[in-house]
């Protein structure tokens, strides 16, 4: 049995934000003129729709002026990590965007920095998994996979926007191991972001593709695959046709946060001011928008207790990894 959902996200989502203080601090025409939002992988991907996203519902707000997008594919995340680093002094107006990917690769070492080493700003967002294949996909449902993982493991091959032992490896390597098969014996082939994997589905080089629920929304829309398995505990509205882990017998279910990060020695007054603009965007029409298009969880983690939420996951995930071999 896998629960990743973790207790700060079903808090967070619990819980009524309390603005009143945060909009009257940003009742000016624009709270921050300008952001710079740098994404640690290539377009298409979860990183790259929860930047752009939080940029478009920033600025038709009106909290923000202007929003700018720079895409720093490489290292699993590490360079655009490393260079936000060294040139700390030159992006003071920068938030790079990054999920569970950063704790994990610190802890494998892809990269030699974590996230202590870069101003925690918030956690604004959770998304959940989901195991997609393409339209004329002779698997129906998860249960399908599993008999033809029973039959031959190597018949089924895993893709993902992320490097080996990341959430789209792991992902389905719980789902497996749910299933009572061996966790280690999944095939998975990494590619740079979620557009590159997603292609790859459609030209049949893997028969599944291990992604975040939000991405893989658009081109089930679109008709070009099929959701078979999404890791909610319930039916998402935002695609309410697509079947739970849980629903199919499969007790796994799994949220990603994704959040923001400053470059380190951002003073305090910069990251209250983003933690602020931040907060205050929930209590906009234009993120509800954003927010509901890609079936995405409110969550608010801001400063310290981002800090606090990814110690602890740290600690969980370095378990599950442990447990799944990868570790």
């Amino acid at each position: 049995m896998f629960k990743l959902d973790f207790r700060a996200v079903a808090i967070a989502t619990a819980a009524t934000l309390s603005l009143g203080l945060a909009t009257q601090t940003l009742a000016d025409d624009h709270a921050i003129e300008s952001i710079h939002f740098l994404i640690p992988g290539g377009a298409g991907g979860g990183w790259d729709g929860t930047a752009r996203g939080t940029g478009e519902a920033l600025t038709e707000s009106g909290l923000v002026g202007k929003a700018s997008f720079e895409n720093m594919s490489g290292g699993g995340g590490g360079k655009a990590i490393g260079y936000l680093i060294e040139n700390a002094e030159s992006n003071k107006d920068t938030l790079m965007v990054n999920s569970t990917p950063i704790v994990i690769r610190s802890l494998t070492k892809v990269f030699p920095q974590n996230f202590r080493d870069l101003t925690m700003v918030a956690g604004t967002i959770g998304d959940y998994a989901a195991l997609v294949v393409a339209n004329d996909s002779p698997y129906q449902d998860f249960s399908d996979l599993v008999d033809a993982f029973a039959d031959d493991p190597r018949s089924v091959t895993v893709g993902g926007g992320s490097t080996p032992g990341s959430m789209d490896h792991l992902v389905p390597a719980m789902a497996f191991e749910a299933a009572g098969q061996e966790p280690t014996a999944v095939r998975y082939v990494p590619y740079d972001a979620g557009g590159q994997a997603m292609a790859a589905l459609l030209a049949g080089e893997i028969q599944i593709l291990s992604t975040g629920f939000s991405e893989a929304i658009g081109l089930a829309d679109a008709g070009e695959v099929r959701i078979i398995a999404v890791t909610s505990p319930e039916r998402v509205p935002a695609y309410e046709s697509a079947p739970t882990l849980v629903e199919q017998g499969y007790d796994v279910t799994f949220v990603n946060w994704r959040g923001f990060f400053g470059a380190p020695g951002m003073s305090e007054e910069k990251r209250q001011q983003y933690i602020d603009v931040l907060e205050a965007m929930y209590d906009t029409p234009e993120w509800e928008t954003v927010r509901a298009r890609n079936g995405w969880v409110n969550i608010f983690n801001p400063g310290d207790e981002f800090t606090a939420y990814l110690t602890e996951q740290e600690q969980i995930i370095g378990d599950l990894m442990r447990k799944l071999g990868f570790l």
